[in-house]
């Protein structure tokens, strides 16, 4: 019956049951006042109200059913001209006067069918407009996460599991168009996800783009497929399931939706393959009986939305591949950079990747601590790559700065150090000349007589002066070494830079000029004042290269944390001098790290390597003296940062 009619027990509708039947009019007593909701049946419906019945059944219930679509037709008691006051004149459809003949209640109750019929289309509409509504907030919601997903495989994953959960699909799985080696093109098999069988092993591979697989169909064709039954394929088709799968894992593939994934240019991405749409979502497909009540057919508004979905999905996919392009080539470039600092100063090689990683490593135990003054800090991902990439480029700016001052290993330079051993022997073989000189003298002048007792003599008189030289070569070879820590005594220099020696053409030269004295003379480290300037002028160089960088939000301040590393908290750092509040932690991180590495790196040809054991003594020295994070250096103890086993090492 198509239509549906309600009477209450005070009317009997006999005298019009014929005309009724005739327009497949369904006639049923009214049900209970708590059982009328179960009139509302997607039908259009009338009730009809005799005078008695009317006061029985609250306004408000009548009110939902109209609401639901029902008409209600009130009949009158005798005299009564108007609609009563117990019943609100908006929720009938009908009012007939008494008495009521058959043509009236015909009349009536027609009408009362095409208000019901207009509030139930009403009704559809005002759904159907609700869940386009709806599906449409919801793709741009889709959309939105997708535009702004950067991690390409979390992306790949996000779009498989929002087209599943919109299809209400069991599986799925997502192909990834690449280039192969002969130029051409195939799809990448890249995830899978099933929900009746999470524990079936995920292995990548590639498939030919070609029409032979229902994934190369779509791809080549550009076009959906949408298949009620991937065993039941029509026998002219170009592609073919392959049962493999389901025959390993016991898994009954049926119904299947394969939708290219195209950007706005229309070039295929990749391809959405979903499978087995199910009635009911969280339903798991474990036995056969329940596969065959619960798999249905993706409906042609499914494959709208998915469609809809798989644009998004492309131009998202492209730009994930995109971002991780872009952030190739700039890693690539940090890397030519670091290869360039190396290359100019050799002996630090290495440096500038371990100082990045025990800065991170060291981030890493800040963000896990819940104690201490740093228990709220806590790094973000893209916070924690920005830190790397300072600790990689910290040393950037070595390029600008003069490669002998940047290599010098000791005090003097190479050339300065050969003139002195060349002058020490020039000093050396002056003294032999001398002794074979004045000993052939004597011959010549005395004869034999006494001279064995004046050679004697002449010796003992060379062997002072070679010993004294040799001292003297000694001191500097000694003095020429740089101290980690300032040190050393150099009043004999001081005495031998007194001291002459007959040079060449006969005028008295001393052993050390006053410039070889202040260099060797150096109580720290290989550089005077005007190197060490031009060595700490790195740091600057290093912040005007970073700055002109066009970093991305996530990496700006890459160049200030570079900026500091070489600054102390107690304002006596360079190139600044600035103090603890314009230090960030993260800088403050870095200097520990770098400390530590340049006094530990058995590559450094001016110095010995510390054991790791007096590095962290002359940390600790630091900061009691204020210069370094007492906190930040104890977490770096406590997590064995220094040794690599910090977390994620």
């Amino acid at each position: 019956m198509r239509f549906l009619l309600l009477h209450s027990a005070g009317w009997n509708p006999a005298a019009i049951a014929e005309a009724l039947a005739a327009e497949q009019v369904e006639v049923r007593p009214l049900p209970s006042p708590n059982d009328l909701k179960s009139v509302q049946d997607g039908r259009p419906a009338v009730i009809v109200l005799d005078p008695e019945s009317r006061s029985t059944i609250a306004p408000l219930a009548l009110g939902g059913l109209v609401e639901g679509g029902v008409a209600i037709v009130a009949l009158g008691r005798q005299g009564e001209d108007d609609v009563p006051a117990e019943l609100p004149a908006d929720l009938l459809a009908g009012f007939v006067r008494a008495p009521a003949g058959p043509r009236q209640l015909l009349v009536a109750l027609r009408n009362a069918f095409r208000v019901s019929a207009a509030r139930l289309e009403a009704g559809r509409a005002r759904a159907e407009t609700a869940a386009r509504t709806s599906e449409l907030t919801e793709l741009a919601e889709i959309g939105m996460r997708l535009t702004t997903e950067k991690n390409y495989q979390t992306l790949l994953n996000l779009i498989l599991s929002q087209a599943r959960r919109i299809t209400q699909s069991d599986a799925g799985s997502l192909y990834i168009v690449e280039a192969d080696e002969h130029g051409g093109k195939r799809l990448h098999f890249m995830l899978t996800q099933n929900d009746s069988r999470p524990d079936i092993p995920f292995v990548e591979f590639t498939i030919p783009m070609d029409p032979t697989s229902l994934a190369g169909y779509a791809a080549t064709e550009g076009t959906p497929l949408v298949i009620d039954d991937v065993y039941d394929l029509p026998p002219d088709v170009a592609y073919s399931f392959n049962r493999s799968f389901d025959e390993r894992s016991g898994y009954r593939t049926k119904s299947m939706l394969v939708i290219p994934m195209q950007n706005h240019q229309g070039d295929v991405i990749g391809v959405l393959q979903l499978i087995n749409r199910k009635r009911e979502a969280a339903t798991r497909l474990t036995t056969p009986a329940e596969a065959d009540r619960q798999i249905v057919p993706f409906s042609p508004h499914t494959v709208k939305l998915v469609k809809a979905m798989a644009g998004q999905a492309a131009v998202s996919i492209e730009n994930s591949q995109l971002y991780e392009a872009i952030e190739r080539l700039f890693e690539g470039f940090v890397r030519a950079a670091v290869t360039a600092i190396e290359q100019r100063d050799p002996t630090t090689s290495g440096h500038s990747e371990r100082v990045a990683e025990m800065t991170v490593g060291l981030a890493k135990v800040v963000d896990r601590v819940d104690d201490g003054a740093y228990r709220s800090v806590r790094f973000s991902p893209e916070q924690v790559r920005e830190l790397r990439y300072a600790g990689l480029l910290h040393d950037f700016g070595k390029v600008g700065v003069r490669e002998k001052v940047l290599v010098k290993a000791n005090k003097l330079y190479p050339s300065d150090l050969d003139l002195i051993q060349q002058r020490h022997a020039f000093a050396l073989r002056t003294a032999q000349w001398h002794f074979e000189r004045d000993r052939a003298k004597y011959l010549e002048e005395r004869g034999r007589a006494g001279y064995d007792e004046f050679v004697k003599s002449l010796q003992a008189r060379f062997d002072e002066e070679a010993a004294t030289l040799d001292r003297f070569l000694r001191l500097v070879l000694e003095s020429n070494k740089p101290n980690v820590l300032a040190a050393g005594n150099f009043e004999a220099l001081h005495e031998f830079a007194e001291r002459t020696f007959e040079s060449i053409d006969g005028t008295p030269e001393h052993f050390l000029s006053p410039n070889e004295v202040r260099f060797l003379s150096i109580r720290k480290g290989s550089l005077d004042d005007e190197e060490r300037l031009e060595i700490e002028s790195h740091v600057t160089h290093t912040f005007g290269f970073l700055r002109k960088i066009p970093w991305t939000r996530e990496l700006g301040q890459v160049a200030d944390i570079a900026y500091g590393h070489h600054e102390k908290l107690n304002g006596i750092g360079y190139p600044r001098g600035v103090a603890a509040g314009a230090i960030p932690i993260q800088t403050r991180m870095m200097t520990i790290s770098d400390i530590f590495d340049a006094l530990t790196a058995q590559d450094r040809p001016y110095k010995r390597a510390l054991p790791a054991p007096k590095a962290l003594d002359i940390l600790h020295e630091e900061v009691q003296g204020g210069m370094l994070d007492g906190e930040l250096f104890r977490l770096f103890v406590a997590g064995k940062v220094w040794e690599g086993k910090g977390p994620g090492a």
